[in-house]
């Protein structure tokens, strides 16, 4: 009888403890929901943060391709913007701008380039004489515009008996992508030759005052120490805003500046946020549409081929940079729109 009693007594104290424990349970429960839910609130908040940072560095780069495009247009003084690789830098609002632009010729051209060249450009790159070999007539035989197979080379039953479902174009290439689709190229040599190549040159040789060290150890003939010495004359000439000197393993190969500028531009905003345009444009005869842009992409970042010491202040760039805002018919606003410019 006693121990029904003391049953009894201890069972409301035994349901207060089970309450207690729900309710830390319960409060548990809540704090992780709470911390998730402030977690993710943040993750968005930084999330819009950084689409907001991207958006407005985005349109600060394409605004600087704009200002270069405009500059590289004005009559050509000493004190003016050349195609020549060298790097400006500049303020735009909160922004920091660097924006350099090379003449196409700097690169070798797909449709144009002799066999000589292109199988030096393959071996500068790594490729053993006999794949070079078959590289080149492969690629001969992609953009001539006949059925007729060169030694080495591959058309239509060469492609569907190495399991593709496609065959050369027996035209010239369109874009420099279509060099990765050639038989016998690999995925590893292409993404060596991409930043070398072009389509938009139409030029049989290379410009060596603007040309990069891999396209001008291309050049047969070119050895390192050759390469090296003449960059660093060019350099110090471009510097010192005088001719650049000639390279003597160019001859045969070298050809002059060509009106289609490839202009490099990086955006970065205080928190960091960076954003890179490249651009192909040709200057045009049509006051309506005065650059025609060929290729409109978002690029990684790289560093300018002159050294800061050929580099413009920001400060000496601040004012040239309101006048091609507030000036009427000045130039570009930064950020607007290519549509003008016949994208």
């Amino acid at each position: 009888m006693s121990r029904v009693r003391t049953d009894r007594c201890a069972s409301p104290f035994a349901q207060r403890g089970i309450a207690l424990i729900l309710a830390l349970w319960i409060t548990v429960l809540l704090t992780v929901v709470a911390s998730g839910f402030a977690f993710s609130m943040r993750s968005e908040a930084l999330a819009t943060r950084n689409a907001l940072s991207l958006a407005q560095a985005r349109a600060v780069a394409d605004g600087a391709v704009e200002r270069m495009a405009y500059e590289l247009g004005r009559p050509q003084l000493p004190d003016t913007w050349h195609a020549d690789g060298s790097a400006h830098t500049w303020q735009d609002g909160d922004a920091t701008v660097l924006a350099s632009a090379v003449d196409e010729a700097a690169r070798v051209d797909l449709n144009y380039a002799p066999d000589a060249l292109l199988k030096s450009l393959l071996l500068a790159q790594g490729a053993e004489d006999a794949r070079a070999a078959q590289l080149v007539d492969a690629i001969l035989d992609w953009r001539d515009n006949d059925d007729l197979k060169r030694p080495n080379g591959a058309e239509d039953a060469d492609y569907r008996a190495a399991g593709l479902k496609y065959g050369p174009t027996n035209g010239p290439f369109e874009t420099v992508a279509e060099l990765g689709r050639v038989l016998g190229m690999t995925s590893a040599l292409y993404a060596k030759l991409a930043p070398l190549v072009t389509v938009y040159s139409r030029q049989p040789g290379v410009n060596p005052q603007t040309a990069s060290r891999d396209v001008l150890l291309a050049l047969p003939n070119a050895t390192a120490e050759a390469v090296d010495l003449f960059i660093s004359q060019r350099a110090a000439a471009l510097a010192a805003k005088q001719p650049v000197p000639a390279f003597p393993p160019a001859q045969g190969f070298a050809s002059a500046a060509v009106p289609v500028w490839r202009i490099h531009a990086e955006a970065t905003m205080p928190d960091g946020v960076t954003f890179v345009r490249e651009a192909v444009l040709r200057p045009s005869a049509d006051p309506r549409r005065p650059l025609i842009a060929l290729a409109w992409l978002e690029a990684p970042r790289a560093p300018p081929q002159v050294p800061a010491a050929a580099q413009d202040s920001s400060t000496a760039l601040a004012a040239p940079v309101a006048a091609t805002r507030t000036s009427a018919g000045a130039g570009p606003r930064a950020g607007s729109s290519m549509n003008s410019y016949g994208r």
